[in-house]
């Protein structure tokens, strides 16, 4: 069956794009690896997807486009072919891509309206094994998402674009895996827009010390450090400073096929394990409708 295989990157459109260029490069530390075409580009030292964030100016705050992998061009078509039939407003069709990075993909909205991208055979990029105490991200590890629909959302993304449901909080909360890993995607409700990007710290030393750093360098800890249950993963929240909620993370859990799903009744253990977290939900950016649904970007 084709599916997404995993998540490659987010574009944003920013009012601020050199607050937001440097608060990526100097603070979170991810690698500035090309500059076109009004866009830039940064990787993540762990990762070889060629970049994991996008930047452009813009007078209004928006996610641009939701990069998803598949493994193949033709699990690309059958993709384009599968969200075309659960009536997707299909922004353009299976093409070879002509951003940093190339590839073969197309792009359509979801229901709810986000801009998402899905390809293959995009150019890799470097990576290296990062060292412990660098407190560098080695890579994208998963997005949430609000949805107005958000049992529907996450019926979508199992029936059209092949993810698996790992497990639920409550019915509010849904995680969604395309590969090994306990999510790449989940789903909250309220309006159609992104909660957060997570990004992989090698180990729980490195999420510290990269609070740390993030702290000596004038950002605040929105919410955390904690240990998910769901997942099992630790946490540490924080906002770019065009407003986008970012997260570094570490430990998150490896599962297979015997996986059985879990429903976790809500209470703040499950939410932290280990109760030390400062802040919490109500300390994040406030979810409001994506400026840009149902607007294609022009890249």
């Amino acid at each position: 069956m084709s599916k997404v295989s995993e998540v490659r990157y987010v574009g944003y459109a920013v009012p601020d794009l050199e607050a937001e260029r440097q608060f990526y490069k100097d603070k979170w530390l991810l690698r500035q690896v090309a500059e076109q075409d009004a866009m830039v580009y940064f990787a993540a030292e762990g990762s070889d997807q060629p970049y994991v964030v996008r930047l452009r100016q813009a007078a209004v705050k928006r996610v641009e486009v939701i990069g998803l992998a598949a493994e193949t061009a033709a699990a690309v078509d059958d993709l384009h072919t599968k969200a075309q039939d659960a009536g997707c407003r299909i922004i353009f069709a299976p093409r070879q891509l002509d951003g940093f990075g190339g590839g073969y993909g197309f792009r359509f909205f979801s229901p709810d309206g986000l801009p998402f991208e899905i390809s293959s055979d995009v150019a890799r990029g470097s990576a290296r094994t990062l060292k412990r105490g660098e407190a560098v991200p080695e890579k994208v590890s998963h997005i949430v998402l609000h949805s107005p629909h958000h049992k529907e959302t996450t019926e979508f993304f199992i029936d059209v674009l092949g993810f698996k449901l790992t497990d639920w909080i409550g019915d509010f909360m849904s995680f969604l895996r395309c590969n090994e890993w306990h999510h790449r995607i989940a789903i909250l409700p309220g309006p159609p827009c992104l909660n957060h990007v997570a990004y992989d710290m090698p180990t729980v030393d490195d999420m510290m010390r990269g609070i740390a750093r993030l702290k000596r360098n004038s950002v605040d800890l929105l919410w955390g450090p904690g240990r998910h249950t769901a997942g099992n993963n630790t946490f540490s929240y924080f906002a770019t400073p065009n407003g986008f909620a970012v997260e570094y993370t570490s430990e998150l859990e490896r599962v297979d096929d015997s996986w059985t799903p879990s429903i976790h009744a809500p209470r703040p253990e499950i939410m932290d394990q280990w109760g030390i977290a400062t802040g919490g939900p109500q300390t994040m950016p406030h979810p409001e409708a994506d400026s840009g649904l149902f607007q294609p970007s022009d890249r």
